[in-house]
């Protein structure tokens, strides 16, 4: 997803921008008169006034942007039909709630809906599939979005208008983005084994020695607690995962041997891998972060992530013979066709077929002797 800009107002009235250190936006943010760089903050700050406030919104026109509501209905305060986006706000929250949508889906959704509703500063039972197509448009053609982040938007504006404002026939036919049949990157052994030898800390060689034994995903290893792990029969419990689903998967008795390291040390007490405060756990960005530190480290010039790590665990289970069903309930995947794209990736059977090229003989080529 692209990279976040919120726009707020500090206690002294000013208006507030901040985002990731980005030379684009910071250059963006330059064009604008009476800026000021708060350090400490982190923000870039302007006098407030509505021309200030359209001219930010308009340099940053096509970004991911999280405008505070406050802000949002000041844009235009003489509007006869004002946008009554707090309200929709509020019940897009309390439906996403009682459907009992994750965490993760819940700010994907709202930040959708936020950007539609501030793309045409109207109220959205007066807009149809018409207003919706052009906005998925500019998306496309201005905001330049993957296919993920469209098809995203699409399952949220229908959120909307299904469940929330009972405009079911609104949405209606709106094509969603034909999915690319990438394969996934897959690390060898051989380049496993370098990245967690590069790892010198031991919480954080735990964790990535985890990741790649047993195929977890970045959202199940940062929400074990210490009781998940089930060092008598080796397994793992990964609770609530993708599709609110528990199972169980494998405990490497290597990774076991790593992890009774990291308890001796760390004594952790909640969760196995806690982060700054003991109380909560260690974020995804920071498991991200790891290996990437690692893969720049050793010059690895494959685009890998933590996920590339439970890429390579499935695919290296299939070319050691283990039966695919066995990796589909490893991994937890709901349909049996996921887990059969490792088939394409793995040299089990590839590496058994001989290049024909192989088959001539050296210098062959030409014509032979008369």
């Amino acid at each position: 997803m692209e990279k976040l800009i919120k726009i707020s107002k500090d206690t002294s009235g000013r208006i507030t921008v901040a985002f990731s250190y980005n030379p684009t936006h910071v250059a963006k943010i330059k064009t604008i008169k009476d800026y000021r760089w708060h350090p400490k903050e982190k923000y870039w700050s302007f006098p407030y006034s509505e021309a200030v406030l359209e001219k930010i919104l308009s340099v940053f026109d096509g970004e991911n942007i999280h405008i505070d509501p406050a802000l949002q209905v000041s844009i235009h305060p003489k509007a006869e039909t004002l946008v009554p986006y707090q309200q929709i706000i509020e019940a897009v929250k309390k439906e996403l709630k009682l459907r009992r949508y994750s965490q993760k889906t819940q700010k994907a959704y709202l930040h959708h809906i936020e950007r539609y509703m501030r793309h045409f500063m109207k109220d959205p039972k007066e807009l149809d599939e018409r207003h919706i197509r052009e906005y998925m448009l500019h998306l496309i053609n201005k905001g330049k979005v993957s296919r993920a982040y469209h098809d995203q938007a699409v399952s949220a504006l229908k959120f909307l208008y299904d469940y929330v404002l009972n405009m079911s026939k609104t949405v209606g036919n709106l094509p969603r983005p034909r999915k690319e049949k990438k394969l996934p990157i897959v690390l060898s052994q051989e380049e496993v084994s370098k990245l967690l030898k590069a790892i010198k800390n031991l919480k954080h060689r735990a964790i990535m020695m985890l990741v790649y034994s047993a195929g977890l995903r970045v959202s199940e290893i940062v929400k074990l607690r210490v009781e998940d792990i089930d060092s008598n029969r080796h397994l793992i419990h990964i609770r609530g995962a993708k599709g609110r689903k528990d199972r169980y998967t494998i405990l490497s008795e290597v990774a076991l041997e790593e992890l009774r390291g990291y308890w001796k040390e760390y004594k952790p007490d909640k969760w196995l891998f806690p982060g700054a405060k003991p109380e909560r756990a260690i974020s995804t960005r920071t498991v991200e972060a790891i290996l990437e530190i690692a893969v720049r480290e050793v010059g690895l010039k494959k685009k890998a992530s933590v996920h590339t790590l439970r890429h390579s665990f499935a695919t290296h289970l299939l070319e050691s013979g283990t039966d695919l069903r066995y990796i589909q309930e490893l991994l937890g995947h709901k349909s049996s066709k996921t887990t059969e794209i490792y088939t394409h990736v793995s040299t089990k059977d590839l590496s058994k077929i001989k290049s024909p090229l192989d088959n001539l003989k050296k210098g062959g080529g030409g014509e032979g002797k008369k």
